[in-house]
């Protein structure tokens, strides 16, 4: 990966990644735990280091943590019944292990989940989604309302509002 590190320096990598701490990671390098704050602050502005560690976490990233695609694709294919459970079943002498396909139960459960990543397609969540557009447009009205100082602020808040309002009417009506 990087070969410009000294072994120390690549122990402080590993453990900072693992605890988010550059104080407990320079200590755990083996650096001393008198100068280990700053020591830990410096690694972390060090490029090499900084390339180290950002080459881990990608490699982190890629490999043990599956991606909003990779969950979708999950989804689908227990929505289709193609994903399979085994099944411990136990008889009067012995366990028996039998192949599951997934229940109505389950596929149902496995639609909602891929749902809620389109909200565009649930009537609620549309309306939920709106009903954010709208919110964030009145704070951004409100606060453009504070920095214009030299106009009267409670009547001008009161005319956008007025504004937002028939503006929402007029969209929630099409």
């Amino acid at each position: 990966m990087n070969d410009n590190l000294t072994a120390k320096q690549k122990k402080f990598c590993d453990e900072y990644i693992k605890s988010g701490n550059a104080k407990d990671a320079a200590i755990k390098a083996g650096y001393s735990p008198k100068t280990a704050k700053s020591i830990g602050q410096e690694n972390l502005t060090k490029p090499d280091l900084k390339v180290y560690i950002k080459a881990k976490m990608k490699e982190i990233e890629s490999h043990k943590i599956a991606n909003a695609k990779e969950v979708l694709e999950f989804y689908t294919r227990v929505l289709r019944g193609e994903e399979t459970e085994e099944v411990p079943i136990a008889t009067a002498d012995r366990v028996v292990t039998i192949t599951k396909k997934p229940s109505i139960k389950d596929k149902v459960t496995a639609s909602k989940e891929i749902m809620k990543r389109y909200p565009l397609f649930d009537p609620m969540e549309k309306q939920k989604l709106n009903k954010l557009i709208a919110d964030t447009r009145i704070s951004e009205a409100k606060a453009k309302a504070m920095e214009d100082k030299g106009q009267d602020i409670e009547l001008l808040l009161d005319k956008m509002l007025d504004n937002l309002a028939k503006e929402d009417l007029k969209n929630g009506s099409k």
